[in-house]
């Protein structure tokens, strides 16, 4: 055996004394992670039976004294622990949702039954409300990129594509939005769920109405929920999580003329041409409520008007809720609200004073 032979030999006797040590590394490793991994389980197992049993049993000893005479007492244990106060919330939260979600799905169940044929069933659905943000925002060169806070499109479940094709409506898509009436849930306050104020935020201006139209922004939203901007929810009194009827309506007619009256003074202020911008956000809006304030963004302030009156084409007849999508409507402004206000204080000052005069 020459020398190169001999050198090749020792070449393989270290390689394969470099594997082995490898393996009984990569073994050890293993078996550390898989110990550190029960022991997190043990840990957290500990952990939740301690949160279960809240109570500890004390024996008190029988020549105790009589303030303390009771054989059996029981002491709270682990009751004011922050984890344990942690998974107690989550649970009420979790269980309170379960009932919401319940209750949807067998309404929407005997909707279903008592419908004559499929287009009928799928053309209405009890759902729970959510705002939308901005994850529910498309992408960049979309025509509603940026505009779902100033818009009335809502993000719907995707049984309703079959409730489009079955129906064969028409484009605009429209779709009626129904405040389900609860008495329980009228003393929680406009902001309960929310914990902001939504109106001082710029979110959403102060309105209630019954019901209102919307558009579809997409239909990925889970099934039995829908997602709708702050506006909305606040023009028909929502809180999230509360309930809504949601209705394929194909009746809705053409619009000729929207009056609306902005809140501020400022917009014909700090806009020159008012008119071709209102033109362009309006295109946001698939239609128009009456007693809704929507709002417009511009050069990054935002604008809020109310809708006063909507008529309809072609006979100019006064109407709840009109199409604005593909139709040619005018826009004619009302006095600004705001002026009016200070009109009104103004009025009342005078009437005071001529009071006090007299």
């Amino acid at each position: 055996m020459n020398l190169e032979q001999k050198l090749q030999n020792k070449r393989n006797r270290t390689a394969k004394n470099s594997s082995q040590a490898q393996a009984i590394l990569y073994k050890a490793y293993t078996m550390i992670n898989i110990a550190s991994i029960r022991f997190l389980m043990y840990m957290v197992l500990t952990i939740f039976l301690l949160t279960i049993f809240q109570t500890a049993t004390i024996i008190v000893p029988v020549s105790a004294s009589s303030s303390s005479a009771s054989l059996l007492k029981s002491k709270p244990f682990w009751r004011d622990n922050r984890f344990s106060r942690y998974v107690q919330n989550r649970y009420e939260s979790a269980r309170e949702l379960a009932a919401i979600e319940q209750q949807v799905e067998d309404h929407n169940a005997r909707w279903v039954a008592s419908s004559r044929d499929g287009a009928e069933a799928t053309s209405k659905r009890r759902l729970i409300c959510l705002p939308l943000d901005e994850r529910f925002d498309p992408p960049m060169g979309m025509f509603s990129h940026g505009h779902i806070q100033t818009g009335d499109k809502i993000s719907l479940p995707s049984c309703f594509k079959s409730t489009i094709e079955l129906n064969k409506a028409e484009v605009p898509w429209l779709f009626k939005v129904s405040r389900v009436e609860n008495d329980e849930n009228d003393d929680d306050g406009p902001n309960t769920r929310v914990g902001i104020d939504v109106v001082s935020k710029g979110f959403a201006a102060e309105a209630n109405i019954k019901e209102l139209v919307a558009g579809p922004l997409d239909c990925r939203a889970p099934s039995n929920y829908c997602f709708m901007p702050w506006w909305m929810m606040r023009a028909l009194g929502l809180k999230p999580l509360d309930q809504v009827d949601i209705q394929l309506i194909t009746t809705v007619p053409p619009g000729s003329l929207v009056k609306i009256r902005p809140h501020s003074s400022d917009f014909s202020k700090d806009i020159s041409n008012t008119q071709a911008v209102l033109e362009t956000e309006l295109r946001h809006y698939s239609s128009l409520t009456k007693g809704s304030t929507i709002a417009f963004d511009y050069n990054g302030k935002r604008y809020w008007f109310d809708v006063e009156e909507l008529r309809s084409a072609p006979k100019g007849e006064k109407q709840p809720m009109v199409k604005v999508q593909d139709c040619d409507v005018a826009t004619d402004f009302l006095v600004a609200k705001d002026v009016v206000k200070e009109k009104k204080r103004k009025l009342e000052e005078a009437r005071r004073a001529r009071q006090e005069a007299e």
